[in-house]
């Protein structure tokens, strides 16, 4: 054999070696990781059905399906403020088919001595979805009628009156706990395990005022079970024009504002973020989305990972401040 020959054989031989090892290196070939989604996607939700972060979720969900061939579930798992939704996804397979739908509450991790994930290092922000103002509603029987009557009867009645939250640490809570401290009044705390629940529980009486989600809210605020006194950012909203904001009712520069965005679990292929980063940007952009959620009260947005990133890092450092002002104590 002459030496053409052997270096023929040792140039083939090295070909083979080095695609056998990039494929066990990247085992998919290009054009199976290009059909992402070809299956279900589950978003998971950390409250329950018929809240403010469940009805986001189904809104985008349902335009994904149609738009990307592959069936959107919403998958509720409410508990512990939303942790426990946080923590399935921050421990599942990162190959983009497991899909948090948070709110505001990840972005404050203050008030947990210890939670089973870290929002900086285990999750990947997405996209914000929504921007959705709370809205202060009473029970219909208390003679309440504003937010100025509201304060006043707290301070006839200390640590009498009850408000619901959708769980300790929830933004509803804090949006309350800020109302108080700024107000000077103490009320007590009922905690339930999602925003829906809460309003059953106004509703039945079990509570005589609470923040929740103008999506959630608003059917009870038409047939008049819940009257809405206070909108909880700073400007009215489309959906309830008639009802002030808190700022305007005696408690200027009071902001308390609901988000609601996707979160993928760390380590998701940068191709599959950025081709459902483009999605999410398009479908926001459509006009059904955008009156859709515009008629529940959400501030519709989608926005890109960078963007929705840095909203969070500002808002751990808002609630950060809330908490520690207001001296609630992590649990």
């Amino acid at each position: 054999m002459n030496q053409s020959n052997i270096n023929l054989i040792y140039k083939s031989s090295f070909f083979v070696f080095f695609i056998t090892l990039q494929f066990f290196q990247n085992p998919q070939p290009a054009q199976a990781r290009a059909n992402y989604p070809n299956k279900s996607v589950r978003i998971v939700v950390g409250f329950g059905a018929g809240g403010g972060t469940d009805l986001a979720a189904r809104s985008i969900a349902q335009k994904l399906t149609e738009n990307l061939g592959s069936t959107f579930l919403v998958d509720n798992r409410p508990g512990y403020s939303g942790s426990i939704a946080g923590e399935i996804v921050a421990k599942s397979n990162p190959d983009g088919y497991t899909i948090l739908m948070a709110n505001s509450t990840i972005a404050i991790p203050s008030l947990s001595l210890k939670l089973p994930f870290d929002i900086k290092k285990d999750l990947i922000p997405l996209s914000l979805i929504a921007i959705g103002p709370s809205v202060l509603v009473v029970h219909p029987n208390i003679a309440v009628s504003d937010i100025k009557s509201l304060i006043a009867l707290a301070k006839i009645k200390p640590k009498s009156l009850t408000f619901g939250s959708g769980g300790i640490g929830n933004v509803t809570h804090l949006a309350m706990e800020l109302l108080m401290s700024s107000a000077g009044i103490e009320m007590i705390h009922v905690p339930y395990k999602g925003g829906a629940p809460s309003v059953t529980g106004l509703i039945s009486g079990e509570v005589q005022t609470l923040f929740t989600s103008i999506p959630t809210a608003l059917p009870q605020i038409l047939s008049k079970k819940m009257r809405a006194i206070g909108v909880s950012i700073s400007k009215r909203s489309s959906a309830l024009p008639q009802i002030p904001t808190i700022a305007e009712s005696g408690l200027p520069g009071y902001y308390a504002a609901s988000w609601y965005g996707l979160l993928l679990p760390k380590g998701v292929p940068q191709t599959i973020i950025s081709q459902l980063s483009k999605e999410i940007i398009v479908t926001m952009d459509t006009i059904a989305i955008r009156d859709g959620m515009l008629k529940q009260g959400f501030e519709p947005v989608g926005n890109k990972p960078d963007e929705f990133s840095k909203l969070i890092l500002e808002e751990l450092i808002r609630w950060e401040k809330v908490v520690k002002d207001a001296g609630i104590k992590p649990e």
